[in-house]
């Protein structure tokens, strides 16, 4: 990996899961910020859910269902996710951890490294 900065490293792997949300999940969020804190990469995503979500989402029921249905997805791509952070951060990813509100249509990502990243990295 090239000497890159804290900012252009968040930078590249909100690029890589704006990229990630459009093609595997069909949508990409309105926006999205990366922050690295030693072994944690914090990835929020704003505006995800499709405008029939957000429809669904005003009911228990759906805002469970959507829950569910992204949590399946996101599972089954687990490992493309976990390859995408590791080819950026030339680090192992040991977990990965998510959630989604049905109210504000943010997700949540984080990873948890097998190093402390940002003690290695440039400001």
């Amino acid at each position: 990996m090239a000497e890159m900065t804290k900012g252009q490293i968040e930078a590249s792997v909100s690029e890589a899961i704006i990229k990630f949300e459009k093609e595997y999940m069909g949508r990409g969020p309105q926006e999205a910020k990366t922050y690295i804190l030693k072994d944690l990469i914090f990835v929020r995503l704003k505006g995800v859910l499709t405008p029939a979500e957000e429809q669904l989402a005003k009911t228990a029921g759906g805002a469970e269902l959507i829950k569910k249905t992204r949590m399946q997805l996101l599972e089954g791509a687990r490992k493309l996710l976990e390859n995408i952070v590791s080819d950026i951060t030339q680090c192992r990813v040991k977990s990965l951890h998510t959630d989604i509100s049905t109210k504000t249509g943010e997700r949540i990502i984080i990873f948890t490294l097998d190093r402390d990243f940002e003690a290695h990295m440039t400001a």
